[in-house]
């Protein structure tokens, strides 16, 4: 299997000092809007605002060198929150590390299998479902600081947060409600004021100000910042080594699933939905590999997992980033900030922090798709709310994996839905037959006395094997000759050839001849594989109807001379 590994920048061509300035803009823009997100991803998840923004600087320009998408902007996102903060609850800060590197790992084996485009055959309520849920969650964890209630820590289970919520109600904190509340309004207007200034950007500057002007000059002290649970220093970590062994493999292995599965899908999702405005395609397995790399790398660094972010780099699409370049611009721009400005993001109120990522929920909830898509058939609606309900009360983990489950059962019901068994015993109707050639005189073909055409119409896989069994048992007859039309069989799998067999074996003990027609030659080469022609014969696999028949007619006669 020839390796698809193609990185956009390395694919740039033709590249002048115009474009260059454009890219730079926009990544400078980019790198601005990313500053509260990594900083507010990274404090959600159960780290530090340092780890956010490791994580989006390292990231961040290796998803952009390496990527197959020239205008994808990577980094923490917000759908990582809850998988995040459940691991390191379960597993500590180390578990993490290991859990984003094996992830990593499952991530570049996805891309050089050629597994990119699998992902887009998710079904959409199931990615609808675990979105809105993860939403619903992360509006959830933000209660504590939009309140500023008074609790040491905060459960993560989603009923007993509420219970607990509940019984800390007296301990609301004004002043942190105001400076949340006036965040999310400014965030929500600002957008529909200055359009080249991120509202999010806005709220931290203004509510940040505020704030240190009332704890300064006012002598309020009950508004908790960033500097009062965190310390963030000015420099890039020191890399380290990330303990992997078996053990931790296998006690890992599932989190880290979901964590590869979660950035397979956002990453995709977000190049596709970039394509869409920009004109251009992206390689989906260059964009696995390069996402893989970037989960190997970041937490040698401290860093948490990341994928494409469909916000950020429809930010970067707005304001004129074309290729790669903007991206690493972007990196750049938060290194910049990291090592020169790091120190004052400790006057940053965690209730501003929390009405951002209010807002980010509140974006990722799609609940109008979510609305639109319980009109559809019951089976898109149980598995929207199932999944949705599974990532609320239980985990991520879960959802995913039942999720992909219920994909997987919903696609074998409709393949074999679309796969019909059809029997004829008199006249067979060949008039919209291209299968041999035929004259309008010849449009009915008689069957022969003692022949039965047993016609399988889509692929003969397990879903279809006991459909086609069952029919053979309700028939009851015991004709000379079963010739089994398989023209419309795109392709048997071993369930199906099995039961071909039992078909094939139980006839001989009855003397009925068994007689294939119309087999293509994938099905063919299936079926010689298995040394089908044990059981049938390679004269009687023929290659359309009338040959089927003519050899049918053989046998027939022949009994009867005998």
């Amino acid at each position: 299997m020839k390796l698809d590994f193609k990185p956009a920048f390395l694919s740039i061509k033709g590249y002048t000092k115009e474009k260059f300035f454009t890219d730079l803009m926009a990544g400078i823009i980019v790198g601005i809007v990313a500053l509260p997100l990594a900083i507010a991803f990274g404090i959600a998840s159960g780290v530090s605002p340092k780890e956010g923004l490791v994580t989006a600087i390292i990231a961040g320009f290796i998803i952009s060198f390496l990527g197959g998408s020239n205008v994808q902007i990577g980094g923490p996102t917000g759908a990582f929150i809850i998988i995040v903060y459940g691991i390191i609850q379960q597993f500590g800060l180390s578990g993490l590390l290991v859990a984003t590197v094996i992830a990593g790992v499952i991530l570049v084996l996805m891309g050089v299998l050629h597994l990119g485009t699998v992902i887009r055959f998710i079904p959409y309520p199931i990615i609808v479902g675990f979105t809105s849920g993860i939403a619903l969650t992360i509006f959830t964890t933000q209660i504590k600081d939009l309140f500023g209630f008074d609790m040491e820590s905060v459960p993560a289970d989603f009923t007993l947060k509420w219970i607990e919520y509940a019984k800390a109600a007296d301990s609301l904190n004004g002043w942190s409600l105001a400076i949340g509340l006036a965040s999310i309004l400014i965030i929500i207007y600002t957008s529909k004021v200055v359009k080249k200034i991120p509202g999010s950007l806005m709220a931290i500057i203004l509510m940040t100000v505020i704030g240190y002007v009332l704890k300064t000059c006012c002598g309020i002290t009950g508004i908790e910042t960033i500097g009062d649970r965190f310390e963030i220093k000015a420099a890039l970590p020191e890399p380290m080594l990330i303990p992997i062994n078996m053990d931790t493999i296998n006690l890992l292995l599932p989190s880290a699933f979901t964590i590869a599965m979660l950035g397979a899908i956002e990453s995709l999702l977000s190049a596709t939905v970039a394509d869409g405005v920009t004109g251009d395609r992206h390689n989906s397995n260059t964009e696995l590999i390069a996402q893989g790399v970037a989960n190997i790398i970041t937490p040698i660094f401290g860093g948490i997992p990341a994928t494409g972010a469909i916000a950020r780099t429809m930010t970067n699409i707005n304001n004129g980033g074309r290729t790669p370049v903007a991206g690493i611009v972007h990196a750049a721009v938060l290194l910049l900030i990291l090592l020169f400005l790091a120190p004052l993001t400790r006057h940053i109120p965690m209730s501003c922090l929390a009405g951002v990522l209010i807002i980010v929920a509140y974006n990722m909830s799609e609940w109008r798709t979510f609305r639109s898509i319980l009109r559809n058939p019951k089976s898109d609606v149980v598995v929207l709310l199932t999944t949705f309900i599974l990532t609320v009360i239980f985990d991520l983990t879960i959802a995913i994996e039942i999720g992909l489950l219920f994909a997987m059962l919903l696609f074998m019901r409709r393949i074999a839905e679309t796969t019909s068994v059809s029997v004829v015993t008199e006249e067979l109707d060949l008039s919209r037959d291209n299968e041999a050639v035929r004259t309008p005189d010849n449009d009915k073909l008689s069957l022969p006395k003692g022949v039965e055409v047993y016609e399988i119409d889509g692929p003969f896989f397990f879903g279809i094997a006991n459909k086609f069994d069952e029919q053979m048992k309700q028939l009851g007859k015991k004709p000379e000759v079963r010739i089994i039309r398989m023209r419309k069989v795109p392709f048997i799998d071993s369930t199906g050839l099995h039961n071909l067999e039992i078909l094939c074996k139980s006839s001989k003990k009855e003397n009925i001849q068994i007689i294939l027609s119309g087999v293509n030659e994938r099905v063919y080469a299936t079926l010689m594989r298995n040394s089908f022609s044990r059981h049938v014969a390679e004269e009687c696999i023929c290659k359309n109807i009338h040959e089927a028949l003519a050899k049918a007619r053989e046998v027939t006669e022949g009994k009867n001379l005998s």
